[in-house]
């Protein structure tokens, strides 16, 4: 069979297009909702030294113990209903392997985070998306139709939304719950960007079939390390065994998690300057003509303007944000990080300058 072509790649990967936020050399990057100020020094410092002693010619501890005991203590769990993984991506990844896969069903919304289709795909578990409203809330009647009808073994909800910013809110996760047999997921990457009481982890001993998901990467602001993580019941963390790799997590990464949670104050102490400048922005933005400004508890801002290639415009001047326009169906809809002041005065010249632009 020397004369045989190329193997060929599964026919529902053939069309698709690797994932990824462009990582362009630009002046401003606010395309990928990273936390603008690095970590805290004495953080740095103590990890340098902690890495020292690790023995790295070793596999790191599969069940990573360490962490998930931290990440417990933090949240008032048994270690058992913790999970930890190479960032939330992978999370939900061996969710879907676990309980989706080859002739089951998951649910989500649209528009949501770009990357539960093709985690779905991957899974290779079909994937069915209900329009989020005009208040961009779900459409509870449109999610238990396709629920009775689909019969969905896993839902995907995002608390806040990616890219609206909305928040979707312990009722809306409840009616959810009540309407399917599947498991539950909420994807909390952003929430310690939400007002005090935002989260649905409470409704964990609650509602048995939910888990809520987490990370590092942005409000820790430790994105380079990919650490997320999973709250919820235990059995489902034994079934997430099932699917992970031996050693999913690296050994640095696990020890880099330990310190941050040591230093949870000082990691987080930017949240409350964060979400000033983000409304400092968005009132900002608000203000030129013709945009819209969705409300965000997040930190980055769905807006919408009328300058229909607005990214490229942007880029040309060094602003990198991301092109949304497909996902939320509006033409020249982009979704922008809260960098520094420096940069998010920089994105503010260049929108109004793009606007002036367009209308002279």
């Amino acid at each position: 069979m020397s004369g045989a072509g190329p193997v060929a790649v599964r026919p529902e990967l053939a069309d698709v297009e690797p994932y990824g936020a462009p990582q362009l050399d630009v002046p401003v990057r606010l395309n990928t909702n990273e936390t603008a100020e690095p970590p805290p020094a004495a953080f740095l410092a103590e990890l340098g030294a902690a890495v020292t002693d690790l023995a790295l010619h070793r596999y790191p501890d599969r069940e990573a113990v360490a962490l998930r005991s931290a990440l417990a203590a933090r949240e008032g769990l048994d270690a058992d209903r913790v999970w930890v993984a190479n960032g939330s991506n992978e999370v939900l990844l061996q969710l879907l392997q676990a309980y989706g896969g080859p002739g089951r069903r998951a649910l989500g919304l649209r528009p949501g985070y770009s990357m539960y289709p093709e985690l779905c795909r991957t899974s290779g578990t079909a994937l069915d998306l209900v329009a989020l409203g005009p208040d961009g809330r779900p459409d509870l009647d449109a999610v238990a139709a396709v629920a009775a009808e689909r019969d969905p073994s896993v839902v995907l909800l995002a608390n806040p939304n990616n890219p609206t910013g909305a928040l979707v809110g312990p009722d809306v996760v409840r009616s959810v719950h009540d309407a399917v047999r599947g498991l539950v997921v909420v994807d909390e990457a952003y929430v310690e960007f939400a007002p005090d009481g935002a989260s649905v982890r409470p409704l964990l001993d609650e509602l048995p079939r939910l888990v809520v998901s987490r990370t590092f990467s942005k409000a820790f602001r430790l994105a380079g390390l990919r650490v997320g993580y999973l709250l919820g019941p235990a059995a489902v963390m034994a079934d997430l065994r099932r699917v992970r790799l031996p050693y999913h997590l690296d050994a640095i990464a696990q020890r880099a998690a330990e310190l941050a949670l040591a230093h949870e104050e000082a990691f987080l102490a930017h949240r409350a300057a964060t979400v000033a400048e983000r409304d400092r922005v968005a009132a900002a933005l608000a203000a030129l003509p013709g945009v819209v400004v969705h409300p965000s508890a997040a930190n980055f801002l769905l807006v919408e303007t009328p300058v229909v290639d607005l990214f490229d415009r942007l880029l040309a001047r060094g602003v990198l944000v991301r092109d949304v326009a497909a996902a939320v169906d509006r033409p020249g809809a982009v979704r922008i990080t809260i960098g520094t002041r420096a940069e998010d005065d920089a994105l503010l010249g260049a929108v109004t300058a793009v606007l002036a632009a367009d209308r002279t």
